[in-house]
């Protein structure tokens, strides 16, 4: 908005202020109001300065798919982060306790595949009703949060073979359960999201942990 608008603006509420001026019985210090003002010969007219107004305009088509995709990013982040919280810590008690049978295979059988029915029993519905990119995103996290790829922590927990199987069926789905996950490079968006996530929901997903032991101890109970 130009100033030489703004003196037109204000020429229309100056009449209005010089003739309220008529219900007072006399002039005071109070009833008077100082304007500078702006001459174009041989007229003058009131002025003020207002601040400067920022006028946006749409963004170009390119910056808005990279919005929108950022958006779409943020929202699966936030779907499926406290699944990986989740894996990461359920993974920590794992090691824990296989490290404490031993090499005794056939306990170590009998504990994970307890392990895997209660996961499934607590978490199937919900993860099968995941999108193909939010699966995706749940392979990065999880390796975010573990240090381990997915196929790395299957090999570990069910063996080589079961490992090929499960990448080779990941695939056929556009995932690559051998995903490292890269917070300095291509996943430096993802990072940005999950550390924004982790500062303002702390206490949140604290409070989910504290649940998933609590499901833990009440099953080996």
């Amino acid at each position: 908005m130009s100033r030489r608008l703004l003196t037109y603006v204000f020429l229309l509420i100056i009449p209005a202020l010089s003739n309220s001026k008529a219900g007072y019985a006399q002039d005071g210090i109070n009833d008077t109001l100082l304007l500078g003002v702006y001459v174009v010969a041989p007229d003058t007219f009131p002025m003020v300065y207002m601040e400067n107004v920022t006028i946006k305009d749409k963004l170009p088509r390119k910056w808005a798919r990279k919005r929108a995709k950022y958006n779409r990013l943020r929202h699966n982040i936030y779907k499926v982060y406290p699944y990986a919280v989740i894996a990461a810590d359920v993974l920590k008690d794992v090691d824990s306790n296989l490290i404490a049978i031993g090499d005794d295979k056939s306990v170590r059988r009998d504990y994970l595949k307890g392990i895997e029915k209660e996961l499934k029993r607590r978490f199937k519905g919900e993860i099968e009703d995941m999108t193909i990119t939010q699966g995706h995103v749940l392979v990065k996290l999880i390796d975010r949060q573990t240090g381990k790829s997915c196929y790395h922590i299957i090999k570990e927990l069910k063996g080589g073979f079961s490992a090929a199987v499960f990448q080779s069926i990941a695939v056929l789905f556009s995932h690559n359960l051998k995903a490292d996950y890269d917070g300095d490079g291509e996943d430096s968006d993802m990072e940005e999201i999950v550390r924004e996530l982790e500062s303002t929901y702390r206490y949140e997903f604290e409070y989910k942990l504290q649940q998933s032991r609590l499901h833990a101890s009440k099953r080996k109970s």
